[in-house]
């Protein structure tokens, strides 16, 4: 690992490991979580959430791709956490990853995202300075192997959709990022989710990690909720409930 990543995880490390977030956190989970829930963790970063979740009583299998976290993760997880060190996507395949060593939270699978983002606020100072290959499975393969999990977190900057075309039957809840600068990706996830079965949704605002409405609402109120985002609105989490 270049001392330029090994900076980029630490730095990574110093915002996400914060006691306060993650206790809110697992105030969400514990809500929408039970006692020995399968769960898939795509884009696991440093391992937060997942560990959160493990908190909660899950079963975690959490994917990460990116050398740098990946080797985090295998010398810090709980054993008990399933780490596999691949990129989840249509198919069984190899991809190159568009990596920010300073800022490796936003590296991608899009390959369209370095230049996306010069428009996009918060982007101002990323670089994406250096290329991983890295392997890539499907979220239906997964399912295959490990059984149907309760919950999926889709966390991979813009390549949310091409995450959800591998997955071809509905999940009782799926969340993904959304982010105001790639409105397109967002409007055609929801579109992609709602068409695996009858879901309602909700949105989390940033790193809040509570609920924007009390009430969960249909494909066209979560659909028109985006539309009017303003382009520095801030990032967050659409989460899906599947209707029973």
């Amino acid at each position: 690992m270049s001392l330029r990543s090994m900076l980029g995880v630490c730095r990574s490390v110093l915002i996400y490991f914060n006691p306060l977030l993650m206790r809110r956190t697992r105030l969400l989970y514990n809500n929408i979580l039970k006692n020995g829930d399968l769960v898939f963790d795509v884009g696991a970063h440093v391992g937060t959430r997942a560990r959160v979740m493990r908190g909660c009583g899950a079963r975690v299998i959490a994917f990460e791709p990116q050398p740098a976290f990946a080797r985090f993760l295998r010398r810090t997880l709980p054993r008990d956490i399933v780490l596999i060190e691949a990129a989840l996507g249509p198919a069984e395949a190899r991809a190159e990853m568009s990596v920010s060593q300073r800022h490796p939270t936003v590296s991608s699978l899009r390959a369209t995202l370095p230049d996306e983002a010069r428009a996009m606020p918060g982007f101002e100072h990323v670089r994406w300075d250096a290329r991983a290959e890295v392997a890539m499975t499907s979220l239906d393969r997964m399912i295959a192997q490990h059984g149907l999990p309760r919950y999926i977190k889709i966390d991979v900057e813009g390549f949310e959709t091409e995450v959800l075309s591998g997955l071809s039957q509905p999940v009782a809840l799926i969340s993904v990022e959304y982010l105001p600068g790639l409105p397109d990706v967002s409007q055609q996830a929801i579109r992609m989710i709602a068409g695996l079965g009858t879901y309602e949704f909700n949105v989390v605002r940033g790193e809040n990690a509570a609920f924007e409405w009390q009430d969960w609402r249909d494909r066209d109120a979560v659909a028109a909720w985006l539309a009017a985002l303003a382009p520095d609105a801030g990032s967050g989490d659409i989460y899906a409930r599947l209707k029973v």
